[in-house]
């Protein structure tokens, strides 16, 4: 199961990548928002990360404007790895190296194609471990 949230901003490309995996048979749980009026990307973004904190979806995706204020409110929940991706290869690296749980995208700067496919690579790459793993620990150590 994958977590999805957005904003206002993000509300649209939320919906595409929503239907784009259950499509092919991804189930998704979608934490918000539910349409295009004005709201706030930190309810969201803290929603999906918790779900994938506390293990009810495996991974999540949230999408705001620019990413970068839903990414940096998913990483305020313990145990969560979100990582602002603009392309694929940043995708695969942060999933084969930081493991990362959750995926950040932004709207305004995404178009839908090339979200689609970094979500492929998002879901389709493994964490590599090894000399990764003691990386990943570091962080998780991390106490703010």
């Amino acid at each position: 199961m994958i977590a999805l949230g957005s904003d206002h901003g993000g509300y649209e490309l939320k919906e595409r990548i929503k239907a784009y995996l259950e499509g092919k048979g991804i189930a998704c749980q979608d934490f918000g928002c539910h349409s295009k009026e004005s709201c706030d990307y930190p309810l969201f973004g803290r929603a999906a990360a918790e779900a994938v904190s506390r293990g009810e979806c495996s991974r999540g995706i949230v999408v705001c404007t620019t990413g970068i204020g839903i990414s940096i409110s998913a990483n305020k929940v313990k145990g969560i790895r979100c990582a602002l991706c603009s392309e694929p290869l940043s995708a695969e690296m942060t999933r084969r190296h930081n493991d990362a749980n959750m995926l950040a995208l932004g709207a305004g700067l995404v178009g839908p194609n090339l979200a689609e496919r970094i979500v492929d690579v998002f879901l389709a790459t493994e964490f590599e471990g090894g000399r990764h793993e003691r990386r990943v620990c570091q962080i998780e150590a991390i106490d703010g």
